[in-house]
Protein backbone atom coordinates (compact mmCIF):
# COMPACT_ATOMS: atom_id res chain seq x y z
CA UNK A 1 0.00 0.00 0.00
CA UNK A 2 3.04 2.61 0.52
CA UNK A 3 4.88 1.25 -2.33
CA UNK A 4 1.08 2.20 -4.58
CA UNK A 5 1.00 5.44 -2.57
CA UNK A 6 4.62 6.58 -3.56
CA UNK A 7 3.98 5.89 -7.13
CA UNK A 8 1.36 7.85 -7.02
CA UNK A 9 2.95 10.76 -5.19
CA UNK A 10 5.68 10.58 -8.10
CA UNK A 11 3.63 10.69 -10.69
CA UNK A 12 1.74 13.60 -9.90
CA UNK A 13 5.25 15.61 -9.22
CA UNK A 14 6.77 13.95 -12.72
CA UNK A 15 3.75 16.55 -14.58
CA UNK A 16 4.28 19.91 -12.80
CA UNK A 17 7.95 19.19 -12.99
CA UNK A 18 8.00 18.24 -16.82
CA UNK A 19 5.77 21.61 -17.60
CA UNK A 20 8.02 23.88 -15.77
CA UNK A 21 10.82 22.30 -17.73
CA UNK A 22 9.07 22.78 -20.75
CA UNK A 23 8.48 26.52 -19.97
CA UNK A 24 12.49 27.14 -18.60
CA UNK A 25 12.97 25.56 -21.74
CA UNK A 26 10.44 28.15 -24.07
CA UNK A 27 11.88 30.97 -21.75
CA UNK A 28 15.50 30.06 -22.72
CA UNK A 29 14.83 29.75 -26.20
CA UNK A 30 13.00 33.24 -26.25
CA UNK A 31 16.16 34.62 -24.67
CA UNK A 32 18.52 33.32 -26.92
CA UNK A 33 16.33 34.58 -29.56
CA UNK A 34 15.81 38.01 -28.27
CA UNK A 35 19.91 38.31 -27.65
CA UNK A 36 20.57 37.15 -31.62
CA UNK A 37 18.44 39.49 -33.26
CA UNK A 38 19.45 42.37 -30.81
CA UNK A 39 23.07 41.15 -31.31
CA UNK A 40 22.50 41.53 -35.09
CA UNK A 41 21.03 44.34 -35.30
CA UNK A 42 23.96 46.37 -33.42
CA UNK A 43 26.41 44.81 -35.65
CA UNK A 44 24.18 45.98 -38.53
CA UNK A 45 23.73 49.74 -37.27
CA UNK A 46 27.82 49.91 -36.42
CA UNK A 47 28.13 48.67 -40.15
CA UNK A 48 25.73 51.28 -41.44
CA UNK A 49 27.67 54.47 -39.38
CA UNK A 50 30.51 54.20 -41.99
CA UNK A 51 28.83 52.55 -44.94
CA UNK A 52 28.74 54.80 -47.60
CA UNK A 53 25.48 56.52 -48.49
CA UNK A 54 24.65 54.93 -52.33
CA UNK A 55 24.76 57.36 -54.83
CA UNK A 56 20.90 56.82 -56.74
CA UNK A 57 19.66 56.72 -53.35
CA UNK A 58 20.80 60.66 -53.22
CA UNK A 59 19.63 60.97 -56.97
CA UNK A 60 16.14 60.13 -55.40
CA UNK A 61 16.68 62.61 -52.63
CA UNK A 62 17.88 65.89 -54.96
CA UNK A 63 14.29 65.16 -56.49
CA UNK A 64 12.50 65.67 -53.73
CA UNK A 65 11.43 69.31 -52.49
CA UNK A 66 12.86 69.41 -49.04
CA UNK A 67 16.61 67.88 -49.59
CA UNK A 68 17.87 70.59 -51.71
CA UNK A 69 17.06 72.63 -48.81
CA UNK A 70 18.93 71.43 -46.02
CA UNK A 71 22.16 72.32 -45.14
CA UNK A 72 25.10 70.18 -45.74
CA UNK A 73 25.40 68.98 -42.21
CA UNK A 74 21.61 68.37 -42.57
CA UNK A 75 21.79 65.78 -45.37
CA UNK A 76 25.11 64.07 -43.43
CA UNK A 77 22.29 63.69 -41.09
CA UNK A 78 19.12 62.58 -42.62
CA UNK A 79 21.50 60.10 -44.87
CA UNK A 80 22.98 57.80 -42.34
CA UNK A 81 18.75 58.07 -40.73
CA UNK A 82 17.74 56.89 -44.34
CA UNK A 83 20.07 54.24 -44.27
CA UNK A 84 19.29 52.63 -40.69
CA UNK A 85 15.39 53.25 -41.59
CA UNK A 86 15.75 51.57 -44.77
CA UNK A 87 17.42 48.54 -43.36
CA UNK A 88 15.82 48.25 -40.42
CA UNK A 89 12.31 48.62 -41.15
CA UNK A 90 10.45 45.94 -43.03
CA UNK A 91 8.37 46.86 -46.57
CA UNK A 92 6.08 44.92 -47.91
CA UNK A 93 3.71 46.02 -51.53
CA UNK A 94 0.46 45.41 -53.05
CA UNK A 95 -0.08 45.28 -56.50
CA UNK A 96 3.61 46.11 -56.72
CA UNK A 97 7.28 45.40 -56.25
CA UNK A 98 8.85 47.68 -53.29
CA UNK A 99 11.88 49.47 -54.89
CA UNK A 100 14.29 51.07 -53.85
CA UNK A 101 13.57 54.49 -54.45
CA UNK A 102 10.18 54.13 -52.74
CA UNK A 103 12.17 52.90 -49.77
CA UNK A 104 14.19 56.16 -49.83
CA UNK A 105 11.87 58.64 -50.30
CA UNK A 106 9.68 57.03 -47.68
CA UNK A 107 12.19 56.99 -44.69
CA UNK A 108 13.64 60.77 -46.25
CA UNK A 109 10.33 61.95 -45.11
CA UNK A 110 9.67 59.94 -42.31
CA UNK A 111 13.34 60.89 -40.94
CA UNK A 112 12.77 64.61 -41.90
CA UNK A 113 10.46 65.19 -39.29
CA UNK A 114 12.82 63.50 -36.28
CA UNK A 115 16.25 64.75 -37.56
CA UNK A 116 17.00 66.99 -34.79
CA UNK A 117 16.81 64.11 -32.61
CA UNK A 118 19.35 61.43 -31.14
CA UNK A 119 21.12 59.61 -34.09
CA UNK A 120 19.78 56.44 -32.07
CA UNK A 121 16.19 57.36 -32.57
CA UNK A 122 14.52 54.81 -35.19
CA UNK A 123 10.92 55.07 -34.73
CA UNK A 124 11.03 52.64 -32.34
CA UNK A 125 6.89 51.89 -32.47
CA UNK A 126 7.15 51.12 -36.41
CA UNK A 127 6.66 47.87 -36.99
CA UNK A 128 6.50 47.63 -40.65
CA UNK A 129 5.22 49.65 -44.34
CA UNK A 130 2.91 48.41 -46.87
CA UNK A 131 3.01 50.10 -49.99
CA UNK A 132 -0.22 49.93 -51.93
CA UNK A 133 0.43 50.48 -56.08
CA UNK A 134 -2.91 52.81 -55.86
CA UNK A 135 -5.59 54.36 -53.56
CA UNK A 136 -7.08 51.36 -51.33
CA UNK A 137 -10.32 51.00 -50.28
CA UNK A 138 -11.86 50.76 -46.55
CA UNK A 139 -15.20 51.04 -44.60
CA UNK A 140 -15.60 53.44 -42.21
CA UNK A 141 -18.28 53.58 -39.80
CA UNK A 142 -19.95 57.01 -38.19
CA UNK A 143 -22.08 57.71 -35.31
CA UNK A 144 -24.08 60.84 -35.24
CA UNK A 145 -27.00 61.11 -32.79
CA UNK A 146 -27.33 57.12 -32.51
CA UNK A 147 -27.67 56.84 -35.78
CA UNK A 148 -24.23 54.45 -37.17
CA UNK A 149 -23.94 55.27 -40.84
CA UNK A 150 -21.00 52.86 -43.01
CA UNK A 151 -19.12 54.55 -45.83
CA UNK A 152 -16.27 53.02 -48.07
CA UNK A 153 -13.69 55.28 -48.68
CA UNK A 154 -10.51 55.31 -51.40
CA UNK A 155 -7.21 56.37 -49.31
CA UNK A 156 -3.91 57.02 -49.73
CA UNK A 157 -2.92 56.36 -46.46
CA UNK A 158 -3.37 55.08 -43.12
CA UNK A 159 -1.82 54.05 -40.15
CA UNK A 160 -2.48 51.92 -36.66
CA UNK A 161 -0.12 51.88 -33.82
CA UNK A 162 2.86 49.86 -35.19
CA UNK A 163 1.72 49.96 -39.27
CA UNK A 164 1.97 52.87 -41.79
CA UNK A 165 0.55 52.16 -45.39
CA UNK A 166 0.88 54.24 -48.08
CA UNK A 167 -0.14 54.61 -52.03
CA UNK A 168 2.78 55.34 -53.97
CA UNK A 169 1.51 57.11 -56.35
CA UNK A 170 0.08 59.81 -53.73
CA UNK A 171 3.88 59.91 -51.82
CA UNK A 172 5.79 60.23 -55.04
CA UNK A 173 3.59 63.27 -56.36
CA UNK A 174 3.72 65.58 -53.17
CA UNK A 175 7.75 63.83 -52.46
CA UNK A 176 8.53 65.48 -56.27
CA UNK A 177 6.50 68.52 -56.95
CA UNK A 178 5.66 71.37 -54.19
CA UNK A 179 2.32 70.59 -52.47
CA UNK A 180 0.56 71.41 -49.44
CA UNK A 181 0.05 67.84 -48.54
CA UNK A 182 2.71 65.17 -47.93
CA UNK A 183 0.79 62.03 -46.77
CA UNK A 184 4.13 60.29 -45.19
CA UNK A 185 4.38 63.44 -42.97
CA UNK A 186 0.68 62.96 -42.15
CA UNK A 187 1.12 59.44 -41.42
CA UNK A 188 4.12 59.68 -39.62
CA UNK A 189 2.64 62.43 -37.20
CA UNK A 190 0.28 59.74 -36.33
CA UNK A 191 2.89 57.06 -35.29
CA UNK A 192 4.67 59.24 -33.29
CA UNK A 193 1.07 60.86 -31.56
CA UNK A 194 0.96 57.31 -30.49
CA UNK A 195 4.48 56.90 -28.89
CA UNK A 196 2.67 57.74 -25.16
CA UNK A 197 0.22 55.00 -25.77
CA UNK A 198 -2.59 57.50 -27.18
CA UNK A 199 -3.64 58.92 -30.53
CA UNK A 200 -5.18 62.13 -29.46
CA UNK A 201 -2.78 65.17 -30.87
CA UNK A 202 -0.78 64.89 -27.86
CA UNK A 203 2.69 63.21 -28.71
CA UNK A 204 5.69 62.76 -25.77
CA UNK A 205 6.10 66.18 -24.77
CA UNK A 206 8.66 67.35 -22.59
CA UNK A 207 7.22 68.78 -19.24
CA UNK A 208 6.96 72.40 -19.80
CA UNK A 209 6.02 72.26 -23.72
CA UNK A 210 3.31 70.05 -22.84
CA UNK A 211 1.13 72.67 -21.39
CA UNK A 212 1.54 75.06 -23.73
CA UNK A 213 0.42 72.44 -26.76
CA UNK A 214 -2.36 71.53 -24.87
CA UNK A 215 -3.73 74.97 -24.45
CA UNK A 216 -3.01 76.53 -27.76
CA UNK A 217 -3.63 72.87 -29.89
CA UNK A 218 -7.19 72.67 -28.05
CA UNK A 219 -7.95 76.05 -28.40
CA UNK A 220 -7.34 75.99 -32.13
CA UNK A 221 -9.11 72.31 -32.50
CA UNK A 222 -11.81 73.64 -30.99
CA UNK A 223 -12.49 77.10 -33.41
CA UNK A 224 -12.08 75.08 -36.52
CA UNK A 225 -14.14 72.02 -35.64
CA UNK A 226 -17.30 75.54 -34.71
CA UNK A 227 -16.92 76.48 -38.23
CA UNK A 228 -16.66 73.08 -40.18
CA UNK A 229 -19.76 72.38 -38.79
CA UNK A 230 -21.31 75.66 -39.56
CA UNK A 231 -19.37 75.16 -42.97
CA UNK A 232 -17.85 79.18 -42.87
CA UNK A 233 -14.12 78.72 -42.37
CA UNK A 234 -11.82 81.73 -42.01
CA UNK A 235 -8.71 82.23 -44.45
CA UNK A 236 -6.62 80.61 -41.66
CA UNK A 237 -8.89 77.60 -41.21
CA UNK A 238 -8.67 77.18 -44.73
CA UNK A 239 -5.19 76.60 -44.61
CA UNK A 240 -5.50 73.41 -42.54
CA UNK A 241 -9.37 72.28 -43.79
CA UNK A 242 -12.17 70.88 -42.56
CA UNK A 243 -10.54 67.05 -42.61
CA UNK A 244 -8.29 68.66 -39.62
CA UNK A 245 -11.76 69.05 -37.74
CA UNK A 246 -12.40 65.58 -37.04
CA UNK A 247 -10.29 64.99 -34.33
CA UNK A 248 -7.31 66.60 -32.32
CA UNK A 249 -5.51 62.85 -33.88
CA UNK A 250 -6.32 64.62 -37.27
CA UNK A 251 -5.48 68.60 -36.62
CA UNK A 252 -2.03 67.54 -35.52
CA UNK A 253 -1.60 65.25 -38.59
CA UNK A 254 -2.84 67.60 -40.91
CA UNK A 255 -0.93 70.73 -39.01
CA UNK A 256 2.35 68.91 -38.97
CA UNK A 257 1.64 68.59 -43.11
CA UNK A 258 0.84 72.22 -43.43
CA UNK A 259 4.12 72.92 -40.80
CA UNK A 260 6.56 71.44 -42.89
CA UNK A 261 4.87 71.91 -46.49
CA UNK A 262 4.03 75.41 -46.07
CA UNK A 263 6.21 76.88 -43.36
CA UNK A 264 5.67 80.70 -44.11
CA UNK A 265 1.72 80.38 -44.28
CA UNK A 266 1.25 78.51 -40.95
CA UNK A 267 3.76 80.69 -39.28
CA UNK A 268 1.84 83.25 -40.26
CA UNK A 269 -1.76 82.23 -39.49
CA UNK A 270 -0.87 80.21 -36.46
CA UNK A 271 2.20 81.68 -35.11
CA UNK A 272 1.71 80.08 -31.52
CA UNK A 273 1.34 76.45 -33.10
CA UNK A 274 4.50 77.41 -35.46
CA UNK A 275 6.62 78.16 -32.47
CA UNK A 276 5.31 74.57 -30.74
CA UNK A 277 5.72 72.76 -33.53
CA UNK A 278 9.38 74.00 -34.06
CA UNK A 279 10.28 73.06 -30.64
CA UNK A 280 8.53 70.07 -31.33
CA UNK A 281 10.08 69.15 -34.25
CA UNK A 282 13.20 70.94 -34.08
Amino acid sequence: MLAVCSNEWAHAMTYPLALLSIFLLLFLIWVFIAFYRSSRKKMLLETLRTAPFPEPWRLYLEQTVHYPQLSDEERRRIERAVLRFVYTKPYSGVGLEVTEEMKVVIAFYACLMVRHRPESYDYPTLGGIIIYADGFVVDEFHEHGGIVSEQRSVLDGQSSHDTVVLAWPDVEAEAYHPSEYNVVIHEFAHILDFEDGLTDGLPLLSGELAPRWEHHMTREFKHLAAAAEHGHLSEKQQLLGTYAATDMAEFFAVASERYFMHPDAFAHHYPELHALFSAYYG
